[in-house]
């Protein structure tokens, strides 16, 4: 479960390290976000020369969560953190994505980062 001011690790190349959340989309009082919801976060640190710089605004899926996911089969899935990957649109704004990812991500129409990861679980 994330909610506003949870930091999350980014799981890509786009230049930022660490995110804060302030806003969850889908909902006015959208309390917290679970894997797949879009949130509304800003830059806390960035790696130099990149695109994304610290302070910016940025939009990003939650991609790994430490609170269980239950599934369709009636399995759960967790993991050792929380986090994010930053998007445009639907699409990811960094070339690679890090980390195990969840397949839940292709119900929720973000297929791309499915393709672009090294590891899905």
């Amino acid at each position: 479960m994330i909610q506003p001011r949870t930091l999350l690790k980014v799981a890509d190349n786009s230049g930022a390290k660490v995110i804060r959340v302030f806003k969850i989309l889908g909902g006015t009082r959208r309390r917290y976000a679970h894997l797949g919801d879009v949130v509304v976060a800003s830059v806390q640190t960035a790696e130099p020369r990149k695109q994304i710089k610290k302070k910016d605004k940025v939009r990003a899926v939650i991609v790994r969560t430490k609170a269980p996911v239950r599934r369709s089969d009636g399995s759960y899935v967790r993991f050792d953190e929380n986090a994010a990957v930053v998007v445009d649109g639907f699409n990811p704004r960094g070339g690679r994505i890090f980390g195990p990812i969840p397949i839940e991500l292709r119900e929720k129409g973000f297929g791309k980062i499915i393709s672009l990861a090294e590891e899905v679980v």
